[in-house]
């Protein structure tokens, strides 16, 4: 065994220098050998002892441990009278031992036209090669699926971004970083549900075909229900729906979905976003904070092991609790100057234009929002609450009891970028209905308002905290990712 075994790890030879339609012609030929042999290349199902990273955690030195494992093949190396492989799946990757005299000639006959690409299903012991790899040697195997297309060159992988994009699946196969990302999105999701879970939150969902889109002020997708004859609207968020729930005495709920906004797309941007929106009875904006605050800080040492991240230029973020409060009007004067809410609007013009922002055709209040999203946001590295902002931009939040210009809220800001919102409910059906009055935006100039919302508010909702949290953002934070197009499986993408 042992001078089979010092060939184990040798190198992957070089593909054959073939043209696309001449190496999808001979997978095809292949394919038709496999069925003149009577073996179907598309075959059924095969029992596995798990997930590969299962199978290797079998392993007992000095026993003979008998496994069954499935997956696809990323490399072969043909010795002649032995052969092995590697087969991987989303958990990782295991090498394969075939031997002509264990399998026999019409069995290894049938191996050696196995392709990269294609899914196997394997049967035989595990044992550590000399170099000490773990292995399958192999009694007996099955074809499941026969590839027809070629995988990218193994050494290469996918070099255009784009196409990494366009052909995630490929992505999956040939970048075990990309693997490594999703699966941490993953794990983030199931821990944010296994935290509310834990304080007594219940998972709930509400429509993403609505129609009258609301809780946020952003530009819908528009379709059109045929049965009842009327336009419907993709949801840009589910607050106004969730707010009935609290109306009708669920207390403490949240829901994690998507949400769809007809808008531009960037590094941090997608038109069609994952979102949890969460809303807890008798709490407040504070109430949220707190939340916030344990939820992404123990959700960090549980992925990562760490409250702390370090970012790809060294740069590092502490998770550790409490964060950073800081008032809007105070972070707008840290970059625009003290004198900021004093100046007339050709000065404000004048010194937004001196920080490199176009203010052009704004309000004086628009300007000094540019101020803070272009000048302010992207300084907030550390996590902090940008509290007290003006009530013109948040048409759904309580006003401050001592200061009615502004409304109870937070935007949580951590890595230049807001990660969640939150706030201390409107409750008050009289003053929604004002405020509404006075949004501006699509719906609004319409002339549509969402009535059922308030006639909800009427028949009465407790004061609540509630809060959202870009999931897509929040998982670029803590994997370390520059753009959400990582993150998500399928980002849109222009048409070819």
């Amino acid at each position: 065994m042992n001078g089979d075994n010092k060939e184990l790890n040798a190198p992957e030879p070089a593909p054959p220098q073939l043209s696309e339609s001449e190496m999808f012609a001979r997978r095809r030929a292949g394919l038709d050998r496999w069925r003149e042999m009577g073996v179907a290349p598309y075959g059924g199902a095969f029992e596995t002892d798990g997930k590969i990273s299962d199978v290797r955690g079998r392993h007992q030195e000095g026993q003979e441990v008998v496994v069954r494992a499935a997956g696809r093949i990323t490399a072969i190396r043909d010795m002649g009278k032995s052969s092995f492989l590697d087969i991987r799946d989303f958990s990782g990757r295991i090498q394969v031992y075939v031997q002509k005299n264990v399998v026999g000639d019409d069995a290894y006959a049938q191996f050696r036209l196995l392709d990269i690409g294609d899914f196997i299903g394997v049967c035989g012991s595990l044992f550590l090669t000399r170099k000490g790899e773990l292995s399958i040697k192999t009694s007996s195997f099955k074809l499941l699926s026969k590839a027809l297309r070629f995988l990218p060159e193994k050494w290469h992988g996918l070099a255009d971004v784009e196409q990494r994009y366009r052909q995630r699946y490929l992505d999956l196969i040939m970048n075990e970083q990309s693997v490594a990302v999703f699966r941490k999105r993953l794990d983030i999701i199931r821990q944010i549900r296994a935290f509310l879970s834990g304080r007594d939150f219940l998972e709930v969902e509400t429509p993403m075909l609505q129609p009258i889109p609301g809780g946020a002020q952003a530009r819908p997708f528009e379709t059109f229900y045929n049965a009842l004859n009327s336009k419907m609207y993709m949801r840009i968020a589910p607050e106004l729906y969730l707010k009935r729930l609290l109306v009708g005495g669920f207390n403490k709920i949240f829901e994690l979905n998507r949400n769809f906004r007809n808008e531009g797309m960037s590094r941090r941007h997608n038109p069609e976003f994952t979102m949890i929106e969460i809303y807890q009875a008798y709490g407040d904006c504070r109430t949220m904070m707190e939340l916030v605050e344990s939820l992404i800080s123990s959700i960090a040492e549980k992925i990562n092991g760490s409250k702390m991240i370090e970012k790809a230029d060294g740069t590092k973020i502490d998770l550790s609790t409490p964060w950073r409060r800081l008032d809007y009007d105070d972070a707008v004067k840290g970059v625009a100057g003290p004198d900021w809410f004093t100046l007339d609007k050709a000065a404000k013009i004048a010194k937004a234009s001196s920080l490199g922002l176009e203010v052009g055709g704004m309000t004086e209040g628009e300007i000094t929002h540019e101020v803070y999203e272009k000048a302010v946001e992207p300084t907030l590295i550390q996590p902090t609450f940008v509290t007290r902002l003006p009530v013109e931009l948040v048409p759904l939040a309580k006003r401050c009891a001592d200061d009615p210009s502004k409304v109870d809220v937070f935007e949580l800001e951590i890595n230049g970028q807001e990660i969640a919102p939150g706030y201390s409910e409107l409750n008050d059906p009289a003053e929604q209905k004002e405020r509404f009055s006075l949004q501006q935006g699509e719906i609004q100039d319409a002339g549509k308002t969402d009535q059922d919302f308030l006639a909800a508010l009427e028949h009465g909702m407790p004061p609540a905290g509630g809060m959202g949290i870009g999931i897509d953002r929040l998982v670029m934070l803590l994997t370390g990712a520059e753009s959400i197009r990582d993150v998500i499986f399928f980002p849109q993408l222009r048409q070819k």
